[in-house]
């Protein structure tokens, strides 16, 4: 099998006579490996998504964006475009897409995330397999593949899935580029890098110096030329990134919804400010206060020790320690190298993209869990590039024996950090820790026994036991998503027994809510056919005090509702002027406040103003925290 430009090197050619494998019989099983992983992932990411659980504010505004084009493109959340969701749409156009072609079901919404985790595998596996050869680009899907986060990620409706995607590819473009010197692969990674703005903002550029400094380091030509070029792809990742940034800033305020998360209705601070800077800090004006609101939504996930925490360390950090030491050695190995030495350039490319997110991550507040998942694809691909460079080495001796150490030292590292993070959660799967333990073991004393007699399937069978010990964890962890108990939660979602939903539980026998759509409670289906009954050509169906009490209402209608505050309830939208203005030209009618949120002058105008209506009117069921207001009605 030929390699390419940027995996070539005197390593290759010893690995190739290690492995034993003749390339011209490898196409075949590389073609069923590869489809075997593909269709694990789609086993593990799609099975049961039929009884998924949607995030209820991203599915509300997917389902009201699918119901409109106005709303679509502006991120509308109802189907009116009143106001925007509080990050940018990039990430819901897919599920809306969805929902628009195949109906409001929560497969649908789903559907998308399992397709880019999928998507997300063979990319990994099509860039490291250019990189470091046909075994580390297998090894690097499966872990990926088997990451717990990912898993439990791309069965819900997170945008994190469509910026792995996207990232990934930038990455296999920068790849590219660095191999060829050619300028086209250095403007589509750009280009990927804008879309993947579109999906998660700012997160996105966190790539960008490290992509800089790799190109900067290993790419052909003088370093005059270099930098011109990534001044360009600079260039072209600003331009796709802020694309939809300045459509919106260029249409008039009357003619797109209000920017949620904002006192001044422009887009750019709902990025750079509520999304932005607020994460590193107290904002001094307003809009931090609404960050910090929303930020009180998210677990305590900061810190230095964030990634190996109880919650955390099974989602992630299974394989760490080899992939900090498949980069160290990596790296120190290729000393001496041309500087455009394309495998040193992989390991720096992965090595970076993994300590820029954790500095990150680390320093920053309000992280959820999930947000890990972006550190899978370089944990799979160091993981990958690192046991088959070990192997190598392993295999040829290499450094007088010296290297041949690698491996077993990051097999026995590997499988005491899994039997060390595993320990906290031994009542989960108890078989689990020992038998990592005795296979790490095995495959640690297997391989450090070699000697002159030792067979080649004793060597290989250590080698497998290796590899088992190092992935069952995950597995068992990624594979516990299929069942509806560690699925984990609609809103942050996490793989196994962990999260404050298990606090306290000691058989882990948790139920998630799914929020269908499309199938209201008891209690909304009431409300929507009291509203329906009682709507005499209202423009809105109903206003509801933040996007708390509006969104069963959009899972369940198509019908514009107004959400007075937006996501947080603390937005300045609308105004009381024109909260006035829509009741006064008969556009609203009736309001519903809730106790969960705090007042603002628009709620207390409703109370003040509007009359208050028996909940037995409208519901049966009542559990006192909402109240409906008639605005035709002057209260007494």
């Amino acid at each position: 099998m030929a390699t390419t430009a940027l995996a070539r090197g005197p390593v290759d050619r010893r690995r190739r006579r290690g492995t034993g494998l003749r390339q011209q019989d490898y196409s075949r099983r590389e073609l069923y490996a590869i489809l075997a992983i593909l269709a694990a992932a789609v086993v593990l990411y799609g099975w049961g998504i039929d009884r998924a659980g949607v995030h209820p504010y991203y599915s509300s505004a997917a389902r009201s964006m699918a119901a409109d084009w106005h709303a679509f493109v502006f991120g509308g959340l109802d189907p009116s475009g009143s106001v925007t969701v509080d990050k940018i749409p990039g990430a819901l156009w897919p599920q809306a897409l969805s929902l628009r072609l195949f109906g409001p079901y929560n497969w649908a919404a789903v559907l998308p995330q399992v397709l880019e985790g999928v998507l997300a595998v063979w990319a990994l596996h099509r860039i490291v397999r250019a990189w470091a050869g046909v075994w580390a680009g297998l090894l690097a899907a499966l872990v990926l593949t088997f990451t717990p986060v990912t898993v439990a990620l791309d069965r819900h409706t997170i945008p994190d899935t469509l910026l792995v995607l996207l990232l990934v590819l930038a990455a296999g473009s920068l790849q590219k580029a660095v191999t060829t010197g050619r300028l086209l692969p250095l403007l589509l990674c750009a280009m990927w890098v804008g879309l993947a703005f579109q999906a998660k903002m700012l997160q996105a550029w966190l790539v960008l110096p490290v992509f800089a400094a790799v190109y900067q380091l290993a790419a052909p030509g003088s370093r005059w030329d270099r930098a011109w070029r990534l001044l360009l792809a600079g260039t072209t990742a600003l331009a796709v990134s802020c694309s939809w940034l300045l459509l919106v800033w260029a249409t008039p305020a009357p003619n797109r919804p209000y920017i949620d998360a904002t006192t001044n209705n422009n887009p750019f601070t709902l990025v750079f400010g509520y999304n932005g800077l607020s994460r590193f800090g107290d904002d001094p004006n307003a809009l931090g206060a609404v960050a910090g609101t929303a930020a009180s939504r998210t677990t305590d996930n900061t810190g230095w020790t964030m990634l190996v925490n109880q919650d955390l360390g099974p989602q992630i950090a299974w394989l760490l320690p080899l992939a900090v030491l498949a980069l160290a050695l990596g790296v120190w190995w290729r000393a001496g190298q041309p500087r455009t030495d394309g495998r040193r350039a992989g390991f720096l490319l992965w090595g970076g993209w993994l300590a820029v997110h954790v500095v990150v991550f680390s320093n920053s507040n309000g992280n959820h869990g999930y947000y890990t998942t972006v550190l899978a694809p370089a944990l799979a691909a160091l993981t990958g590039a690192g046991v088959t460079l070990f192997w190598t080495e392993y295999r040829a001796g290499g450094a007088g024996g010296g290297r041949r150490a690698a491996l077993p030292v990051a097999i026995a590292l590997t499988s005491l950090w899994a039997a060390a993070i595993e320990v906290r959660h031994r009542d989960f799967a108890p078989w689990l820790l020992p038998v990592v333990l005795m296979l790490g073991l095995c495959g640690t004393v297997g391989l450090c026994t070699r000697g002159p007699r030792t067979t080649r399937r004793a060597v290989q069978g250590a080698l497998a036991a290796s590899l088992v010990s190092i992935l069952l964890a995950p597995a068992v962890w990624a594979a516990s998503c299929l069942d509806p108990r560690y699925g984990g939660s609609p809103m942050s979602p996490l793989a196994g027994p962990v999260g404050p939903d298990y606090r306290g539980k000691r058989h882990h026998r948790v139920t998630f809510p799914r929020f269908p759509l499309s199938s209201p409670s008891v209690r909304d289906a009431a409300l929507l056919k009291y509203l329906s009954a009682h709507r005499s050509g209202e423009k809105y169906l109903l206003a509801t005090q933040a996007a708390y009490g509006a969104e069963p209402l959009l899972r369940a209608t198509s019908q514009p509702i107004l959400v007075m505050g937006g996501f947080t309830g603390l937005t300045p939208y609308p105004a009381v002027p024109q909260l006035t203005d829509l009741v006064a030209t008969h556009q609203l009618r009736y309001a519903l406040l809730t106790t969960r949120r705090p007042a603002t002058p628009a709620s207390s105008w409703v109370k003040r103003n509007c009359t208050r209506i028996p909940p037995r009117a409208y519901s049966r069921i009542s559990d006192g925290s909402y109240t409906l207001y008639d605005c035709a009605r002057r209260a007494d």
